[in-house]
């Protein structure tokens, strides 16, 4: 019951979020050109904004970062308390409210690597991106889910039922996989030894003869 209110608040800020977008998109239609930052077309924005193509999943993200690739920037924009807490190996922090501060933009604005937003959900994620994409910063995509997304499927991966596909028991073990390599440990990991049991060595049993008694010597 309690997952079914998330889920229905998840989707109603998702649902807000995304007419914010189309209508912040559309509405640049109105506006005039700048003649510094002009970025791309109100047009070409807006179909960016109803384009899924930008979400990354956090099965393909695990596999870069189990991999090493080097052409991937992560870059988490939520505030620097929650960065602190806990982020995603390798991420750099540029909250929201400091997207377009003094220094941001060389990591934002890249035509070498491809950037990953991510904040808890997609809400500050989808912002940050459409606030680059305006702009005309190339290579940009949003970790879908985020960091809760993240740890249910990565970090705490759910074990399918015995009645699930093949596929699903297949996917569960590529996961739990990913998590130990990001430092999760199962109990079956764990080894157990028996306790040592040290016997005592056996006591030397001394058998001791009884001298026998001397026959007593006849009188004279």
């Amino acid at each position: 019951m309690v997952k079914k209110k998330i889920a229905k608040v998840l989707a109603f800020r998702y649902k807000i979020l995304a007419a914010i977008l189309i209508l912040l998109a559309g509405g640049l239609v109105l506006l005039p050109k700048y003649q510094k930052h002009e970025g791309i077309k109100p047009e070409e924005l807006l179909s960016n904004t109803i384009s899924p193509e930008r979400y990354m999943t956090t099965d393909r993200l695990a596999h870069i970062l189990i991999n090493q690739d080097p052409s991937f920037i992560l870059i988490d924009v939520r505030d620097e308390k929650s960065f602190a807490s806990y982020s995603l190996p390798n991420a750099i922090n540029i909250p929201l409210e400091k997207l377009f501060d003094e220094g941001s933009d060389s990591y934002l604005n890249q035509n070498q690597f491809d950037v990953v937003l991510f904040s808890n959900d997609n809400f500050y994620a989808d912002q940050a991106w459409i606030l680059c994409n305006r702009l005309g910063y190339k290579h940009m995509r949003v970790l879908k889910g985020g960091v809760n997304e993240w740890y249910a499927t990565i970090i705490n991966p759910l074990k399918p039922a015995d009645n699930m596909p093949v596929t699903d028991f297949e996917l569960y073990a590529t996961r739990k996989a990913a998590s130990m390599f990001f430092g999760v440990v199962y109990p079956e990991q764990v080894k157990v030894e028996a306790p040592v049991i040290v016997k005592e060595a056996p006591k030397k049993v001394i058998t001791i003869e009884k001298k026998k008694k001397a026959e007593a010597e006849g009188g004279c």
